[in-house]
Order: structure tokens, then sequence, then C-alpha cells
């Protein structure tokens, strides 16, 4: 048997789509279900004093070491696992795998440290390959499949979670510091990519949360998610009425995708909008994403991006504190430039640029139009 026919048949597939598209879309899910989930839960615990959220349901350590956690402190603490398994998932990987892989995701993102979410990809794309390549091989598969997918993952994660972690936090370390000494230029180029990113098939949310992007850099990732979503969202609104304004506001811009490559001008308007929210979000409203690094890369999904930057404020994350971010309480400026940029801003300039398209025939009527 060759080596391509026992892939065909483990269902091993080294492809873009398999590899690049759906375990990084995946991967972000296992993000959002828990590191996301439990910082708005943390968060809504202790600004709105909801007791449940706030009680200690399980202490680790002695003394002064211990630890307690809450129920968002235990959610945000299954990031790894869920990642693992979630690109397990994406892989096609069968039971015995996909269990196996919670280790292993602990493992590569302790390991991986602050770029934990990269080591996890990697890691747990080669893990799940491995187990996937004994599965069902042998007569001892309940004991074979688990141990070659957990000591294979960790021989792995030993290898290379550490080193992929530093250079994602290096990576990430200079975007931000980028932004910080060129807010404008790097406002553009970072709203402009990110924002590009989450209508295209890959996920934003991972790629930010690969590389911890938060503050200044954040914040401008947020405008240029925003500025795709509610730019599409409205500039499309004659096409696709109020299911299309939400399923595009708070979903995903990418259901735009097949019409872009119909048409690719249609693109236009929305990332002209976030060249412009971009520059403003970093250098006149000093915007800045502190809470979850996946926040940055998810815009009004579920008004994820948003929320962020209001639990970033109130309670930043660690990878934020990290970067030197403190709590504040936020002013009236604060509000307006969070409002203007995810909100106002995407909507209104998004539409006159949409219009200005329509009026010189490069978007035609139903170049917009989509399957809700």
């Amino acid at each position: 048997m060759s080596f391509r026919s026992f892939c065909k048949r483990k269902d091993i597939e080294v492809s873009l789509k398999r590899y690049g598209i759906d375990a990084l879309s995946a991967m972000a899910q296992g993000l959002f279900c828990t590191l996301l989930v439990g910082t708005i839960l943390n968060t809504l615990g202790e600004q709105c004093h909801i007791g449940f959220l706030n009680k200690v349901l399980v202490t680790i350590g002695k003394g002064d070491a211990t630890i307690g956690y809450r129920i968002g402190d235990l959610a945000s603490a299954m990031v790894g696992p869920a990642m693992a398994v979630a690109i397990g998932y994406a892989l096609h990987a069968p039971a015995l795998v996909l269990f196996s892989l919670i280790p292993v995701g602990f493992a590569s993102n302790a390991l991986g440290e602050a770029g934990g979410p990269l080591s996890v990809y990697f890691v747990a794309l080669i893990a799940s390959e491995l187990g996937k390549a004994i599965s069902k091989e042998t007569k001892i598969d309940i004991l074979l499949t688990p141990i070659v997918t957990i000591l294979g993952g960790f021989g792995i994660a030993y290898l290379i979670a550490a080193p992929i972690g530093h250079a994602a936090m290096s990576i990430g370390d200079f975007i931000m510091w980028a932004t910080e000494q060129r807010p404008f230029l790097m406002g553009i180029i970072v709203s402009v990519v990110v924002g590009m990113v989450l209508t295209l098939p890959i996920s934003s949310a991972a790629i930010c949360a690969a590389f911890a992007l938060t503050g200044l850099a954040g914040g401008a990732a947020v405008a240029g998610c925003c500025a795709q979503m509610i730019g599409f969202a409205v500039m499309s609104f004659k096409e696709n009425r109020w299911g299309g304004l939400v399923s595009q506001g708070l979903g995903t811009s990418m259901l735009q995708m097949g019409n872009i490559v119909r048409n690719p001008k249609i693109w236009i308007p929305p990332i002209i909008t976030s060249a412009i929210t971009g520059p403003i979000a970093t250098c006149i409203f000093k915007l800045q994403m502190n809470g979850a690094p996946v926040s940055s890369g998810m815009g009004t999904c579920g008004m994820v991006g948003p929320l962020s930057v209001w639990t970033g404020w109130v309670s930043p994350s660690k990878a934020a504190i990290a970067n030197g971010a403190s709590a504040i309480t936020p002013n009236a400026m604060d509000w307006i430039g969070m409002i203007l940029i995810c909100f106002v801003l995407p909507a209104l300039l998004t539409w006159l640029f949409g219009l200005v398209l329509r009026k010189i025939g490069w978007i035609k009527e139903g170049d917009l139009k989509i399957e809700c």
C-alpha cells in the first residue's frame, strides 16, 4: 500500500483548506468557548456584582500559593484542551484521538506561555494526524491510540511549543510596539489586514490570539473587523434587508465571500472604511482592546469586540497586563470613541462609499445578495 493511499484511507489530508481554514476556525471556536466566555463571565460578575459568578468554586494550592477559581476562571483555564479538541474535530479525528488531545492541548498551551494558542495549533495538528494514523490498526486500539497520541503530542510540545510560543510573542510584541511608534501607519495596516482576514475564510480571531494582540494594535484590529461586518451589513441592506443586517453585522462578513469572488469591487468600500477608522482609533481616540486577545479579531460577532473593549477597560486580560495595561474608569471620550469606531463610522462610511460605487456602476443590483 502506498503512502498516499494510506493517508487517503486515514483521512489525512495535507491541504490549505484543512489546516489553514478548517483547523484555524475550529481553534478560534475553542478559544471563544473557554477563554473569551470566561473573561466575559468574570467581568459581568465583578461589574454587576453577580454573586454566583464571583463565588470561588475550586481552590488549588496551599498557603500563599493558593489560587481560587470562579466559573469564569475555570472556563478560561480549559483554553488549551478546548483548542486542541476543536482542531482534532476539524481534522476528523476519531473519538480516542479526540479525547487524548485534552492533555496534549493543556501541555502545549502551558509550554507556549503567552504564545500558547499558536503552539497548541501546531502541536494539535501533528498529534491528531499521528493518532489518526495508528487508530484502529491493532487489536489493542483502546490502549495504543491514546498512548501514541499523548506521548507523541507531549514529545512534540516539549520540542516546539516554547520556541513557537516565544516567536509568536515576539511578532505580537513587534506589531504592538510598531503601532505605538507609528499609530497612523500601523493603524491603517493592522485595521485593513485583520479586517480582510475576517472576511476571508480564515480565522482572524485565531491569528490575533496567536500573536496576543492587545492595546492600540488590538483596537486597530477591532476597528478593521467592525468596518467589514457592520459595513457589509449596512451596504447590502438594500438586497438583504433585516436578515442580512443581523447575519452579517452580528454573525460574519464571510457570507459575502462568494459575491467578492464574483465581483471583487464590492470589497472596496469596507476596505477603505477600515483604512480610515483604524488610524482614527489609534491616533484620535487611542482605542485599546485589552480584553482577551482573541477578541481583537472578532469584530461585532456576538458583540464580542465592543464587549471586550469594555472588559479591557475594567478588567484587563493577563496578556494585556503583561504588556503594561491596567484597569481604567472609562470616560465619555472612551465611550464615544468605541461607539463611533465599532458602529457609527463603519455604517456611515461604507454606505457612502458603496453608494458612489453603485452610481458609477462598479456595484450592480444583486451583487451583494446573500442567502441568509
